[in-house]
């Protein structure tokens, strides 16, 4: 493990049990505060505008200066100042100046956490999954726990929860030191639009668009899918931890698993995995026993192809332009892929029914893998990422 192994993986669980917390129960805040289906779901969306925003802006900021946990620490603590706004808005418009402001900060948090991770690993990414599991233990704690917090307090108390989850984001912030660069901080940089204008990184990019698409029929649509089948919602809860149980369990043990085969094919397996997850769903949503299965494939869909995701990237986007890579992974995938899976699916449910959702989103899977199978050059199988 690197010297500061600990650090990052305390902030991690802080940010995502932040994360996690507030997208999960945002929206009954919103309605609480009045705000119609519509305002809410605007409201809900500046999330994955924002991502598009906050890490190309600070992550572009933080590899100009060199000066990368110095800016982590800046946005956690703005974060955490800024989110007071949510005690205080009761009117769509400051609801909406809220939303833009606190997800400015927020969403480029794990985006530069994990910049100066991989930074200090210097290459060898065996204790990524180490690292970044603890992101998930926090989204998953957190999320149950607030679901317990706010039967009891009512939604109301949501800021004071957010308040009290992103305070020790910004002291673990503090702690976290500078990490040498290993190259000149002053030198020339590669221009990162020529860069994304190469066919192999192009091909990257949209594989990795296409499939954070595809998940948003799970993200989006997965608990209203159950529920329409007839599942309670304490099924549902259960179905969800399941998932993010997995995808811990792939990250604590997935060294064997990269050295073994490869980030490239573990890649590829992933993407064949979420295409039959997805049509298991759409397909057989009245077998439980089938859905259980689905989920724990979770750890293939999601973690696999994140971590080989990751490795994949440190072909191109290593050393100074370490931060900006980064931030093009949270803003391409979640950004643009998110916002456009969204909306996709938003229509096939309409227009299609609910099971179309599952079956376009392993249409999404398929075309990132074709995409993924034509990157020319083999990926060094090195450790796990």
């Amino acid at each position: 493990m690197t010297p500061q192994a600990g650090h990052f993986s305390r902030f991690l669980f802080g940010h995502y049990a932040y994360a996690g917390t507030f997208a999960t129960y945002a929206s009954l805040f919103f309605a609480a505060r009045g705000m119609s289906a519509a305002q809410v779901g605007v409201l809900m969306a500046l999330i994955q505008v924002m991502r598009i925003v906050g890490p190309n802006l600070w992550g572009s900021i933080a590899d100009h200066t060199g000066r990368h946990a110095a800016v982590l620490r800046f946005i956690a603590l703005a974060a955490l100042v800024s989110f007071v706004s949510f005690f205080f808005a009761g009117s769509f418009g400051a609801l909406f100046a809220a939303m833009l402001l606190v997800n400015l900060f927020t969403t480029a948090q794990p985006t530069l956490c994990e910049a100066l991770a991989l930074a200090e690993m210097r290459g060898d990414l065996s204790n990524y999954g180490r690292v970044r599991l603890w992101g998930s233990v926090g989204f998953i704690v957190a999320v149950t726990s607030a679901g317990y917090a706010l039967e009891h307090w009512g939604v109301e108390a949501l800021p004071w929860i957010g308040i009290g989850l992103l305070l020790p984001v910004a002291c673990v912030s503090c702690t976290i030191r500078e990490v040498p660069a290993a190259h000149d901080v002053h030198a020339e940089r590669p221009p990162v639009l020529r860069l994304l204008m190469r066919r192999d990184v192009a091909l990257f990019f949209a594989s990795w668009a296409l499939m954070v698409a595809a998940h948003m029929a799970l993200y989006v649509y997965y608990s209203l899918y159950l529920e329409r089948n007839g599942y309670s919602k304490s099924v549902i809860g259960i179905m969800w931890s399941l998932g993010v149980l997995a995808e811990i369990v792939l990250f604590r043990f997935q060294a064997r698993l990269f050295r073994r085969f490869g980030a490239r094919r573990v890649m590829l397996a992933a993407f064949a995995v979420a295409v039959f997850r997805f049509v298991v769903i759409g397909a057989v949503p009245d077998v439980l026993a089938v859905l259980v299965l689905a989920q724990l494939l979770h750890a293939f869909s999601f973690a696999a192809h994140h971590s080989a995701s990751i490795i994949t990237m440190q072909r191109w986007f290593a050393g100074p332009l370490q931060a900006r890579g980064q931030a093009l992974y949270m803003s391409i995938g979640y950004g643009v892929g998110g916002t456009g899976g969204s909306l996709f699916m938003a229509l096939c449910w309409e227009r299609m029914g609910a099971a179309a959702v599952y079956y376009a989103a392993a249409l999404l899977a398929a075309a990132g893998m074709l995409c993924a199978s034509r990157i020319r050059g083999a990926t060094p199988a090195g450790p796990d990422p």
